[in-house]
């Protein structure tokens, strides 16, 4: 059922681009994700698109871009029917999409992906055309990434913003971004919102996928909600409020809807008081003068040097790309750093193997669910007991899992960690995202871990599913360990760190108490500028 219905729009923008009506969708597996959705696009307008993780909101923007046909229903437009046999065809009505997982090619450049997904023949000149547009694209988006160097040795962050590009570049009609903002900084987000809305005057029609209900309310012009495949709401976004718009995504009116979205700190269920100065407990992990390349031989981090106590989350913000990923590698054995000094409880862990570092007490949560968290082919079941799969109670005496044993330990998994999931035998593929993090961190959890590294554990999660997760880790916090928060999301950084440190070029600008910082000295520090107004907090360990 609908709650709200929009009324006709004004001329500028009650044209209809593309409607699609009475779309449904059900896999092979038996799974319907879309009931009979009725949703319409048109010219000149930003429709924002929420849902939880599984609601829907990726199968029916794979059907309007060409990569899913639907079971039932039809897709019609100004010209007639549309049936798009592939996202080609898709692109040459119009219809580009930028998808929450990146189709690049890891051996080749930001440039040279971006030229492949043209249609005329890869040459020279069409690379060098291709590097012209690009270079304007990046100077009127604040979308900068390196054109040259092979997308495999980009940052995620670096990854997404040219998945961006590659679409914008084709001058489509209809653009669909599919959580674009993730991995952007508060500025670089203003600033794709300045392009969207200057492409919205140029009459493109663009649908935003988010579950970041402020950025929704702040750039569309239409809102519209799916819930377990239905379409639940549809409001003006001048009318929606944080409250009716988070009761209408998850069914119920959420306590604290509001709070937990603009991640305040108060109503939260699990109690949440930041510790004074001195109150924690004793260094778990202490980290000296940390130095380390990146993937293409630059330093990439450059003499970091901090302290995460018992009882602490200390939070690392700052944009992708300038050395949080490779910082959490070191830390995780899965970088040699080239100086420097890390322990965890006086043991020293640089160099090591991440089987060595995980015996110390250490749970990893990466920023890459599909490529390093999950082996999506392999069960729900043989994911969850990666890396202890060796333990006693899941082997017999011969080099034989116990299965019995397994499945016990996953149900009881899936139980305290909410997993909605077909069975212990649903392939991990199959799961939502949300499920799949809640698949990693329950994992990571229940190994009783001294020390959490958490890298990017919200992203493109939906409200509830994020909410879940960060009142994990503060449940971690309050229990006496020693969490690493590292996250693009600013105000997840700032609302349930202890202390935190914005990251630069591979530097630490400041290491800080929430409350002794503003936004506007968190933005100016992100890119590299320290305020000659504002007093500057650093500490060293």
């Amino acid at each position: 059922m609908v709650e709200d219905h929009v009324t006709d729009r004004d001329t500028k923008q009650g044209d209809l681009f593309l409607g699609a009506y009475g779309i449904s969708k059900t896999y092979s597996d038996g799974t319907q994700a879309l009931k009979r959705v009725d949703f319409e696009i048109r010219h000149s307008e930003i429709v924002g698109l929420l849902g939880e993780n599984g609601a829907g909101k990726t199968t029916l923007t794979k059907i309007l871009s060409g990569l899913l046909p639907p079971t039932e229903g039809r897709v019609e437009s100004p010209r007639g029917s549309v049936r798009f046999a592939n996202p080609r065809e898709a692109m040459r009505f119009g219809i580009g999409m930028v998808h929450q997982h990146f189709a690049l090619v890891g051996t080749f450049t930001a440039a040279e992906n971006v030229a492949l997904s043209h249609e005329h023949p890869f040459s020279t000149i069409q690379l060098a055309d291709t590097k012209k547009r690009l270079e304007q694209l990046m100077e009127e988006s604040g979308l900068h990434v390196p054109l040259d160097v092979p997308i495999e040795k980009l940052a995620v962050g670096e990854q997404q913003r040219v998945e961006v590009l590659k679409v914008l570049s084709r001058d489509v009609d209809l653009l669909i971004l599919d959580e674009p903002t993730s991995v952007l900084t508060p500025l670089e987000v203003d600033e794709l919102f300045d392009l969207l809305r200057r492409l919205r005057d140029q009459d493109k029609s663009i649908i935003l996928i988010t579950h970041k209900l402020k950025e929704v309310q702040s750039i569309t012009d239409r809102i519209v909600v799916l819930r377990h495949g239905e379409l639940v709401g549809e409001v003006r976004t001048a009318e929606a409020t944080t409250e009716h718009l988070a009761r209408l995504m998850v069914g119920q009116a959420l306590d604290g809807a509001a709070d937990a979205v603009e991640l305040r700190d108060e109503e939260l269920p699990i109690r949440w008081e930041r510790k004074e100065a001195g109150a924690t407990g004793k260094v778990v992990l202490r980290v000296k003068n940390l130095v380390s390349r990146g993937n293409t031989g630059e330093i990439a981090v450059e003499g970091v040097s901090f302290d995460v106590h018992a009882g602490e989350i200390f939070g690392i913000a700052g944009v992708e790309g300038n050395g949080q990923s490779e910082l959490v590698e070191c830390l995780t054995g899965l970088r040699v750093p080239t100086q420097g000094e890390a322990t965890i409880g006086g043991t020293d862990i640089l160099g090591k193997d991440p089987r060595e570092i995980y015996r110390l007490g250490v749970a990893h949560i990466p920023e890459d669910r599909w490529e390093v968290g999950l082996v999506l082919p392999f069960t729900l079941a043989e994911n969850a007991i990666l890396g202890i799969h060796r333990r006693k109670q899941f082997r017999r005496r011969l080099p034989i899992l116990h299965r019995g044993s397994i499945r016990k330990h996953v149900e009881e998994l899936m139980k305290r960690f909410e997993i909605q999931a077909a069975g212990t035998n649903a392939p991990a593929k199959s799961l939502s995202g949300g499920n799949q993090q809640k698949l990693i961190v329950g994992r990571e959890l229940a190994k009783d871990p001294a020390v959490i590294v958490a890298s990017q554990p919200t992203r493109g999660l939906d409200v509830a599913s994020a909410k879940y997760i960060r009142d994990l880790l503060v449940d971690m916090r309050n229990r006496e360990r020693a969490v690493l928060l590292v996250s693009a999301d600013l105000d997840e950084v700032l609302a349930r760190s202890d202390r935190v440190a914005i990251m630069f070029e591979g530097r630490f600008m400041t290491v800080c108490r929430p409350a002794d910082l503003d936004r506007e000295a968190v933005g100016m520090l992100m890119g590299g500028v320290t305020s000659e107004s504002k007093e500057v907090c650093v500490e060293q360990p």
